[in-house]
């Protein structure tokens, strides 16, 4: 396992809509699932990485799936506030990564989750399966 010493950082930004409230005005919880998915595929691609369909094509992996997640809720979002994820690698390991999702309103942290993904690629003996590669170096390279 590695785990880097500075952690490249990238921010995605979020509007929140009107859909995105529960009836309270308040965000429903899964959105800042699907917001902590997003800033996850933007990170790579702010990192250099082309879209998943390319690496697909040229290298067969077809992405970087969920293995499991935890997140803690901190503050409440309402819509028409832009939210930031911050997201970053906090380790690198033999066949996983473990991401680190900050969201936040200005300096006021909202929510903190975190993932475990792989790199997956189609099971070489069931192409219906997926199979769990270890992080390619380059790509670890261009992440740190």
């Amino acid at each position: 396992m590695t785990t880097p010493a500075t952690p490249r950082v990238h921010v995605h930004r979020v509007q929140v809509h009107f859909g995105d409230c529960d009836p309270a005005g308040i965000v429903f919880f899964p959105n800042f699932a699907r917001w902590m998915d997003q800033a996850s595929l933007a990170f790579f691609m702010a990192a250099g990485l082309p879209p998943w369909r390319e690496l697909t094509a040229t290298r067969g992996i077809v992405g970087t799936p969920v293995l499991e997640t935890h997140t803690r809720f901190i503050n409440p979002a309402t819509y028409g506030e832009t939210l930031e994820v911050h997201t970053s690698v906090t380790a690198w390991e033999r066949k996983v990564f473990r991401h680190l999702h900050r969201v936040m309103r200005g300096d006021l942290l909202l929510c903190e989750g975190t993932e475990v993904r792989a790199f997956v690629v189609r099971h070489p003996d069931d192409p219906s399966r997926l199979k769990a590669i270890a992080p390619p170096e380059d790509i670890v390279a261009r992440c740190a």
